[in-house]
């Protein structure tokens, strides 16, 4: 079985880099940080902080809606694909379990996003540092932001795959794929951000609207990263959110981790069920 999912998982890396996907988001990712590195981290001297820790918190911030995207759009056709052009079939004609192939295509898609972040973010990094003359201290939080940001990947490569495995069409589960971005991204903030502005300093405020943040894995992402960093509100943009919180930086981790558990459970449930 491990033979099994090592060979899908090579076949699926290949295909990506044939196709240009890892030279994609790589850039990508590289345009954005180092945009952020060079030009966002200026408040750095005010705030008697590290360059290197604002690019760390300005690259949170980019990764929770980057990082989502790009695992969306590269695993939205993984089983729909396949069920649209026909070689479904075939593939399930063979020897490996269906457990085999969708563990396989995670980990090939799993490794160009890895990829991608570690040479975006890692360029970007190592540029701040040469430019800023810091020393190796803020390797650490750099590190910290590449490996959540690998597990903020997984998490949406896995959702992908749900909404693969639920459509059988590449259309469809490409406009599905971008509303669950927009829905677990963009509008779950900005509707916390409505009934905090109902709401302000009241019940929701104290007691659910932390717990929400929790329930949320780009939330959680963010707030694991911005927590573990020492530059304060104005730095990170939160507002107080990552101070006084009623759990620990840990749990944020525990969040990714029953999200990633979950979804790839989900996506592996719907593609027994899906008929060939």
């Amino acid at each position: 079985m491990t033979s099994h999912v090592i060979a899908v998982a090579r076949q699926e890396f290949r295909i990506a880099a044939r196709n240009r996907w890892v030279l994609l988001a790589a850039l990508i990712l590289l345009v954005f940080a180092l945009v952020l590195g060079l030009l966002g981290s200026a408040p750095s001297g005010s705030l008697g902080v590290g360059r290197l820790a604002i690019t760390v918190a300005s690259l949170a911030t980019l990764s929770v809606y980057l990082v989502p995207l790009l695992a969306l759009l590269l695993g939205f056709d993984a089983i729909a694909g396949e069920v649209e052009r026909g070689t479904l079939p075939l593939v399930l004609s063979t020897p490996v379990a269906r457990g085999s192939v969708i563990l396989g295509k995670f980990l090939g898609h799993l490794a160009v996003i890895a990829l991608a972040i570690v040479i975006g973010f890692g360029i970007a990094g190592a540029a701040v540092m040469v430019l800023s003359g810091e020393g190796a201290s803020g390797l650490i939080p750099l590190a910290r932001l590449i490996a959540s940001s690998i597990a903020l990947g997984a998490v949406f490569l896995a959702v992908s795959y749900v909404v693969s495995a639920s459509t059988t069409q590449v259309g469809t589960s490409a406009a599905v794929a971008v509303a669950v971005w927009l829905a677990l991204v963009v509008l779950y903030d900005l509707g916390l951000l409505g009934a905090l502005v109902l709401d302000p300093g009241g019940g929701f405020a104290q007691g659910a609207f932390p717990w929400m943040l929790l329930a949320s894995p780009a939330d959680a992402f963010r707030l694991f990263n911005l927590a573990a960093l020492d530059i304060g509100n104005t730095a990170t943009g939160l507002a107080g959110a990552t101070e006084e919180l009623p759990f620990s930086p840990a749990l944020c981790l525990a969040s990714l981790a029953l999200w990633l558990a979950l979804a790839f459970l989900a996506a592996l449930r719907a593609f027994y069920r899906l008929e060939p």
